[in-house]
């Protein structure tokens, strides 16, 4: 116990340092990112983001990969971004922040990804209109995908069987921290994002967390889900 106990200080100790959160918030996008870019993204010398880096992939936090001269650092993977992304949520808990009042809604708080699936407004929204048509339904704090939503999915190119044989989480609740409420992540979520964006539905902004959606997306997700954004 009191190991665990050390341990779990350990990991708090590391995310409570504001420069180390803010990389890891920039991270939040899926890509990886060079030493000297995170510095930049820190506002801090090249020195002290190596120093912060190295402290964040000592505890599993962070992975790196050398190709050539570089070394680029990112999320370990999809459950770190899910602490990071819900821990956001923890803001209103603050007295400068009243509970009862939302984040003012900007294009970052209505349409971005959260690592690799859809976040904000739009992501809730079509998560909403999944359960509402009974394409996925609830299943503890997981989704699962209903018979008639494997056709639903099917029609939109998207392998439910091929992707639940994937290492890692299906389908999970994914608070979202500027709605407060779930939206759809895992495998699942990740996948609904490739998908859009292959089909142009779904574009990503240049350097940016933020999405737009196209008008095909738009007309699409009316015709498909019923839902106007």
């Amino acid at each position: 116990m009191e190991e665990l106990e050390n341990q779990f200080s350990k990991i708090a100790s590391i995310l409570g340092d504001k420069s180390r959160a803010i990389i890891l918030w920039s991270l939040l996008d899926g890509r990886a990112y060079t030493a000297t870019e995170l510095a930049i993204s820190a506002n801090i010398s090249r020195q002290s983001a190596s120093n912060h880096l190295t402290k964040l992939t000592e505890v599993q936090l962070l992975t790196v990969e050398k190709q050539g001269r570089h070394r680029y650092y990112k999320l370990a993977n999809a459950k770190v971004a899910h602490v990071i992304e819900s821990m956001a949520s923890l803001i209103s808990l603050t007295k400068e922040y009243k509970k009862t009042n939302a984040p003012k809604l900007t294009d970052f708080t209505y349409f971005r990804t959260c690592y690799d699936h859809i976040a904000g407004s739009v992501g809730v929204k079509i998560t909403n209109a999944l359960l509402n048509h009974k394409i996925i339904e609830v299943s503890g704090k997981d989704y699962k995908v209903t018979n008639s939503g494997k056709k639903w999915f099917n029609s939109l190119g998207i392998d439910i069987d091929a992707i639940k044989q994937k290492k890692r989480s299906f389908a999970f609740q994914c608070l979202d921290w500027s709605e407060r409420k779930h939206h759809i992540a895992g495998a699942l979520g990740a996948s609904i994002l490739e998908t859009m964006i292959e089909k142009d539905w779904i574009r990503k902004k240049a350097n940016s967390r933020e999405l737009t959606m196209t008008s095909t997306g738009k007309k699409e997700l009316k015709n498909r889900l019923n839902i106007d954004v």
